[in-house]
């Protein structure tokens, strides 16, 4: 969703400026997963519960689970609960990742596979797209049965789609023109 991509862009960027140099990838993760929770959020909206109490809930949970945020995340996390934007949480970590990744030269990589690929194969794979796009990647395998055969490598706005599927719908079009 354009919108919260929009709202959430500002954070994130803030958070990176902020954050240099520390641990706030793995907390804004732990934060975003914590956040999604609807028992939260239905208790963050309710209008008469502030948002120190919010903040003191969520910390709790994340101290209960091993983390503890640093200043950083702390700040942001009052801002947002502030904003009423808890339900941001999940996409500025999406954003901040892409900024962490941004400077370490490593994106993330989505592969579409209608099977499951092993390690062997998988690292065949993340060789030769890496090669193809010119960066290290950061994969993630998900199955799509509905592909047929082949793979669908998603990398950032960039899309490499040789699936038995692709091939098919071109062959329609090619067919149909």
């Amino acid at each position: 969703m354009a919108e919260l991509a929009t709202i959430a862009r500002p954070y994130a960027e803030a958070l990176f400026r902020s954050a240099a140099g520390t641990d706030a990838a793995a907390q804004l993760s732990a934060l975003a997963d914590v956040s999604s929770d609807a028992q939260l959020r239905q208790f963050a909206d309710n209008p008469k519960v502030g948002s120190e109490l919010v903040f003191n809930v969520v910390a709790d949970v994340l101290a209960r689970q091993g983390t503890v945020l640093n200043p950083a995340l702390q700040n942001l996390l009052h801002a947002v609960l502030e904003n009423g934007r808890l339900t941001v949480l999940p996409e500025i970590a999406a954003q901040y990742q892409v900024l962490v990744n941004g400077t370490s030269g490593v994106s993330d990589a989505v592969i579409e596979s209608a099977y499951a690929i092993d390690g062997a194969q998988l690292a065949e794979v993340v060789a030769s797209l890496e090669k193809r796009f010119g960066r290290k990647l950061n994969a993630r395998v998900e199955i799509h049965p509905e592909l047929i055969g082949g793979i669908r490598a998603v990398v950032g706005d960039e899309v490499l789609d040789t699936s038995v599927k692709a091939r098919l719908e071109q062959m329609k079009v090619a067919l149909t023109a």
